[in-house]
């Protein structure tokens, strides 16, 4: 994670607000799998159900667009890179982890939403709205977006049946959920969806986080040896 990110800030004070233990991952240091680099996950987080989540944000503004201009869309864009690494990632810690991308919407001052609207956190004098994806869900769902930028997207129509609460995911449902929870529309998302302390110190890290760090060594072993 990158604590001078806005959005992973905001996200990393949601985790500690609900008390979920969680560790970032520093993106300073990028990892290889083999001798190829891969792109950083942001967060492992433990869900309090039980469910072991491995994070990669995404911030976006609602609406988007120039003061005059907005668009009103739920963007959902992300990087080829991007789904290659939290998929390789996945593949890497097995099935007991699900990975998603976690969208952070940054609200506009025009943008009125219920206070009880799941998961709208205040952070900062800045209003935000958490949904997630299983990266496998979005990957299936997924178009090309720019060729140029590497760039790809969700059509609006399917995004809002993909799209979840991130409590959903820490609090809703159980370990070993598998590749695929869709459960059906997000009510904020649904037809004509367009409308209107837990700490990361190493002393309170779960030992199924510790575990899962063990095994990054045994897995990079190879490229390390390749290394010069």
């Amino acid at each position: 994670m990158d604590r001078s990110n806005p959005y992973e800030a905001a996200f990393e004070g949601y985790l500690k607000a609900r008390g979920l233990c969680y560790i970032g991952v520093d993106e300073s240091r990028r990892a290889l799998l083999g001798q190829a680099p891969i792109k950083n996950l942001d967060f492992i987080v433990l869900g309090a159900c039980g469910t072991h989540l491995l994070v990669d944000v995404k911030g976006r503004r609602f609406p988007g667009g120039p003061p005059g201009k907005e668009r009103f869309v739920w963007e959902n864009w992300s990087t080829q890179e991007d789904i290659e690494g939290l998929s390789s990632w996945s593949q890497l810690f097995g099935p007991g982890y699900l990975a998603v991308f976690a969208f952070i919407y940054k609200l506009g001052p025009t943008v009125t939403l219920q206070n009880e609207t799941t998961d709208l956190w205040q952070w900062q004098d800045e209003r935000y709205l958490l949904r997630a994806v299983p990266v496998a869900d979005y990957r299936r769902a997924m178009r090309v977006r720019s060729p140029k930028w590497g760039t790809v997207g969700v059509p609006s129509a399917i995004f809002r049946t993909l799209a979840r609460p991130f409590r959903y995911y820490t609090h809703e449902i159980g370990n070993g959920a598998g590749n695929s929870t869709n459960t059906g529309p997000d009510p904020l998302f649904g037809a004509g969806g367009e409308k209107f302390h837990g700490q990361d110190s190493d002393g309170d890290v779960p030992e199924v986080a510790r575990l899962a760090f063990a095994r990054l060594p045994e897995a990079f072993a190879e490229a390390r040896s390749d290394r010069p």
